[in-house]
This record gives C-alpha cells, sequence and structure tokens, in this order.
C-alpha cells in the first residue's frame, strides 16, 4: 500500500465511486448510524480487528449508536491509497 499522499484531484476521482465517504478536514470522513450500541460496538471491534492486519488505524468517535471515522496517514501528512484501502474494508463490514 502506497504512503504517497493523493492529490485533491486523485482524492475527488476515488470518492466518486464511495459517496458515503467525503473528504473534509484533509481526511477522508464517513458518519454511520446502527441499531444500538452494541452493534455500533460491534462493527468497531470488527473495524479494528482489520485495521490492525492492515497496520493502520482509524480516528474515531462512537456516541451510543453513532460512530464517525476519519481517516488519513499522517506520516504522509494526508489521504493516501491506505486509507481508501481501509474505507473501502468499513464499507464491506458496514453492510
Amino acid at each position: 500500500m502506497s504512503r504517497a499522499k493523493l492529490t485533491d484531484a486523485e482524492i475527488a476521482e476515488r470518492l466518486r465511486a464511495m459517496p458515503q465517504w467525503t473528504a473534509k478536514d484533509g481526511k477522508l470522513h464517513r458518519d454511520l448510524q446502527f441499531a444500538d450500541f452494541v452493534a455500533a460496538f460491534g462493527f468497531m471491534t470488527r473495524v479494528a480487528l482489520v485495521a490492525e492486519k492492515l497496520d493502520h488505524h482509524p480516528e474515531w468517535f462512537n456516541v451510543y449508536n453513532k460512530v464517525r471515522v476519519d481517516l488519513a496517514t499522517h506520516d504522509a501528512g494526508g489521504v493516501t491509497a491506505r486509507d481508501f484501502d481501509l474505507a473501502a474494508a468499513i464499507d464491506k463490514l458496514a453492510g
């Protein structure tokens, strides 16, 4: 997975295929909502296992049934292909 920072144009092009995600504050951003806290926490647990395998961890926030996810590659100073790979995995787990 590349750690090269993507340009704004490259990010916009890739986001066309991922309508649940936006570019926000130099990161990929998605808000998710689940039936309840257990479902939200279960989702976060499944993402954590994938993120650990990818060695790429999200910034996220959870309150009850809501999960906010922001992705950026900090050592690259912005969004990279690694963030899109993790975003795709998150989309798959979110169903």
